[in-house]
């Protein structure tokens, strides 16, 4: 953006008010160069308004064409960057817009400046900046957080969740407030090739968009109180209030949406969804699906006719619903809150009745209603959806367009999380299977109530949760040492059984614990300091995921240390595994290809082959 203004001439003063355009004051216009007057028609400027380069020339995003300039609007406290086009815009307050944006046919845009004062236990006053409380993953307001220009959805997690630790709360609302004092903190702003058109009202929204990573919003209702990451795409009949947009999110298609955190790569449309945090490579597109107070913990798939916290089972809104990574529940599915969902549980469609709590990850969940029982198949992905897993695993890593990548991502389905909810259980099931009667496994604590939980295929899921550990840690321990016997410094210390899923990354718990003590004792003052310690465990985390890889084999094998019989063993399993996996993932691809159902549409393999390709 231009930073060397001018006092209009003038010459160009009586050229401006000839051409429609008026101002009380126009010695608070400042103008950058060139400057070509013929640009600006039909347009009235209030306070401060600062206008970049212009030239007649056109300003191109996307299908829309328009000519550089000030045309039909109204600015008042406004700096406009170079070569940008405002076309249309009834009223526009208090923004920056950025280089090249184009802003068609708005109704109103403006940040409400209704500011005010925050003093800190230590006696530091900072400027309120009018930026509206969310209230995520609980309606009652408890788990509320402050969003900000850059926070990321690890920032917002990290903020809602750990409520507990109010010296920790105090500490990140004052490092909120002081981030808010920079220029890059304030909510007013359009980043450059920022594309805003056809919207009826905005209100306190960021945008965040560059050149090579343009956001563009169109056909929007109303957005208020939000802010948009870079690479996002708002469209056709949106309302969103409270918000705060990952990178690359995509909201259209009537979307209602409320107090929620949307993670980076996600797509909602048609649906309502409120009070919620949503990790990345979230989709949920279709017709009177909700999701209400709810933590999503990403790489999900909301099926139509979802209903995901439909009920509250307390005197009031204060329960909520928290699904690990994978997330997937099928055709119509309703659940109560509160329930717990343990990483990549596939749910067929039913009323479940009850609260959950689904311990076994990977597993297929049923309402068996004839028999009025739940029933859960453990490692039904690997089991019989193998192609779907493979592909899983492969996707959201192949779909990640960010040019930024502010937020740290763990996209492979097997990791550390979930290797310790498939050792968790293997646990279980042993237990379980030793308390067997007639053949039949019964799971505990899985649903609230009286009704049993069965658990099928309890023996094929037992093995087929090892076999995943040994692929997992294999997988990861050869990519560092090939078929070398590992280092057995990789078996120092004890495992690390927990992992804190930060926003997509992945944090020892030991590593989470002194974050948050450095952040309460003062030495992470600063979000950015916050997150560049997070950026520095991410560079750690792949020796951390290898050392996690070699306690698993060592937990599976019944030792502390690999010696190189046991490895030749283990290389030996790990072929067969991938040999199997192979298998599997054409025997996935196999039953759609030969089911005559799914082929009846078609006239001839021809046309088969050219539509399914």
């Amino acid at each position: 953006m231009t930073n060397n203004y001018r006092n209009l001439t003038a010459a160009e003063i009586a050229q401006l008010e000839r051409q429609g355009n008026y101002c009380r004051d126009w010695s608070l216009v400042r103008v950058g160069a060139p400057f070509a007057a013929e640009c600006v028609r039909n347009s009235t400027f209030e306070g401060a308004v600062s206008l970049g380069a212009l030239e007649a020339g056109g300003c191109t995003n996307d299908s829309l064409h328009l000519s550089e300039g000030i045309y039909n609007s109204m600015l008042r406290n406004v700096a406009v960057g170079d070569h940008t086009a405002i076309h249309n815009v009834r009223f526009l307050a208090d923004y920056t817009i950025g280089d090249r944006c184009l802003l068609f046919n708005i109704g109103e845009m403006m940040v409400e400046q209704k500011v005010g004062a925050w003093q800190d236990n230590d006696g530091k006053v900072y400027t309120v900046a009018p930026n509206a409380w969310l209230e995520p993953m609980n309606e009652n307001g408890g788990r509320r957080i402050l969003p900000f220009v850059g926070m990321t959805i690890g920032d917002a997690y990290l903020w809602a969740r750990y409520r507990g630790r109010k010296t920790l709360m105090e500490r990140l609302e004052k490092m909120t407030y002081a981030w808010q004092q920079t220029e890059e903190g304030h909510l007013g702003q359009v980043g450059d090739g920022c594309t805003i058109k056809n919207t009826s009202c905005i209100r306190n929204v960021a945008f965040r968009s560059r050149m090579d990573d343009p956001t563009r919003v169109e056909q929007c209702i109303m957005l208020g109180d939000g802010v948009v990451g870079y690479g996002c795409t708002l469209e056709h009949g949106i309302i969103a209030e409270r918000f705060l947009l990952g990178e690359h999110v995509h909201l259209e298609f009537g979307l209602r949406l409320n107090d929620t955190v949307v993670g980076d790569n996600s797509t909602l449309a048609r649906c309502e969804v409120g009070n919620s945090i949503i990790f990345p490579a979230h989709e949920q597109h279709h017709n009177n699906s909700f999701l209400i107070a709810g933590l999503v913990m990403g790489q999900s798939n909301i099926a139509a006719g979802g209903t995901i916290g439909s009920n509250h089972n307390s005197r009031t809104a204060d329960n909520e619903l928290a699904a690990g990574r994978g997330f997937w529940p099928g055709l119509c599915c309703s659940f109560k809150h509160s329930s717990r969902f343990a990483s990549y549980c596939l749910l067929a469609k039913a009323d479940y009745p009850s609260e959950l709590d689904i311990t076994l990850p990977f597993a297929l969940v049923n309402n068996n209603a004839s028999k009025d029982q739940l029933e859960v198949m453990p490692a039904y992905w690997w089991m019989y959806n193998m192609y779907a897993m493979n592909r899983n695993s492969k996707k959201f890593a192949k779909r990640d367009k960010r040019k930024i990548k502010a937020q740290n991502i763990e996209f492979d389905n097997l990791a550390p999380d979930t290797a310790e909810e498939m050792l968790h259980g293997m646990e279980l099931l042993k237990k379980w299977m030793a308390g067997s009667k007639d053949g039949i496994v019964y799971g505990e604590g899985m649903e609230k109530g009286k009704r049993r939980t069965v658990i099928l295929k309890a023996k094929e899921g037992l093995q087929a949760y090892e076999e995943m550990l040994v692929y997992y840690a294999m997988k990861y321990l050869t990519a560092t040492c090939g078929d070398a016997l590992p280092s057995p410094t990789l078996g120092e210390g004890a495992r690390c059984k927990e992992w804190v899923n930060l926003g997509g990354q992945l944090v020892a718990k030991g590593d989470m614990e002194k974050l948050i003590a450095d952040v309460e004792s003062g030495a992470l003052d600063s979000w950015e300091a916050l997150n560049g310690r997070l950026n520095t465990l991410w560079q750690a985390y792949p020796a951390q995921r290898d050392a996690h890889a070699y306690h698993v084999l060592c937990t599976l094998e019944g030792t502390d240390r690999l010696d190189d019989a046991r490895w030749q063993r283990l290389l030996s399993r790990y072929a067969d595994i991938q040999r199997y996996i192979d298998d599997q993932i054409h025997l996935s691809r196999h039953k759609d290809e030969v089911n005559p159902f799914r082929n009846m549409t078609y006239w001839d393999e021809e046309e088969a082959a050219a539509v399914l390709e």
